[in-house]
């Protein structure tokens, strides 16, 4: 172990203690959820990295949107690559935004709450679903009607343990 390591670990053991006092403190504020109801780019704070939910039912591949055309719903700034497009989702945000908030679809089918990738995505009886990967949109496209029911039912439960963004 070099000189320097063993500094580093000696000034540690001095000052880890003291912020052991200082945790005991903030520790309630440490155990709300940090998973939101919707999700959103952990950097920006926009709602699908940026991609345009119209864009999935009108282009042949999703769009990224543009700030210059955001509007917030939910409390979460939502970007289109369109002024249009942005106006068609202020009518009716429930048709357009990903089903379970854009968590994993095929997660909240089994049960548990993940993240997802705006890119891996199906667009099922015009509902917009987003996964965490490529083998959870085919495991769901195996019994997209199951997968989908099971789904909304446990969306219910799971949703309710989830931080408003």
């Amino acid at each position: 172990m070099t000189q320097t390591s063993k500094q580093i670990l000696t000034m540690l053991a001095f000052v880890l203690p003291l912020f052991g006092m200082v945790s005991a403190a903030i520790a309630p504020l440490q155990a709300q959820s940090v998973v939101t109801l919707i999700v959103t780019d952990p950097l920006t704070g926009i709602a699908m990295s940026g991609y345009d939910p119209v864009s999935y039912f009108t282009e042949d591949r999703p769009v990224a949107g543009r700030p210059d055309f955001e509007f917030t719903w939910q409390n979460v700034p939502w970007h289109f690559a369109t002024a249009a497009n942005r106006d068609v989702f202020s009518r009716a945000p429930e048709i357009y935004a990903p089903q379970y908030g854009g968590h994993d679809g095929m997660g909240i089918s089994r049960g548990f709450v993940a993240d997802s990738d705006p890119r891996i995505y199906t667009v099922f009886k015009q509902r917009l679903y987003l996964f965490y990967s490529a083998a959870n949109r085919e495991a769901f496209l195996l019994a997209p009607d199951a997968a989908a029911r099971t789904g909304e039912e446990k969306w219910a439960s799971l949703s309710r343990q989830l931080s408003v963004n």
